[in-house]
């Protein structure tokens, strides 16, 4: 088993929005880094874990753990301009015009809710030691899906969440 960071801004999909996803799970849309796809595409497994992070948002941090429970497929959300409803076409911000049904660049998985937790602060993490090599808190580092060690993940699930 492999552990992951995979990054969501709560406006767009929260942990509640997983939670309360009516087939059980979600799919995990708008992947637009080849680093982040890849790791999503051909390193992911059914089964992995993952810190369901909260990012771009007035407190960013891990709110909850979801697994990994699809193999990977097509991100649809490439292939149209728009986001169509007949009343109101939007732009769609994740179409790729170089993409197509036959060739296409960006790949998902679908996630399922496993546990919520409080959020833990990107702050929070930053103070402790057991972290310090933790990729998500490099300098510069944007990836919206990391790996996640088995030292730290097991260090944030029991000392910062309380699991065993």
């Amino acid at each position: 088993m492999q552990y992951w960071l995979m990054k969501s801004e709560p406006d767009e999909v929260s942990i509640d929005d997983l939670e309360a996803a009516p087939a059980g799970h979600f799919p995990w849309f708008g992947v637009r880094n080849y680093q982040a796809r890849n790791f999503m595409r051909d390193a992911m497994q059914v089964g992995d874990l993952a810190f369901f992070y909260h990012s771009s948002c007035a407190e960013p941090g891990i709110a909850g753990i979801c697994e990994i429970c699809s193999e990977p497929y097509p991100d649809a959300t490439q292939f149209s301009a728009t986001l169509s409803t007949k009343a109101d076409p939007a732009v769609n911000p994740y179409f790729d015009p170089k993409s197509t049904s036959e060739n296409p660049r960006w790949w998902l998985r679908d996630v399922r809710f496993v546990a919520k937790s409080r959020l833990i602060p990107l702050t929070d993490l930053r103070r402790f030691p057991e972290l310090a090599n933790m990729r998500l808190l490099a300098r510069g580092n944007r990836l919206s899906i990391m790996p996640v060690s088995e030292t730290e993940w097991a260090f944030i699930t029991k000392e910062l969440m309380g699991r065993q």
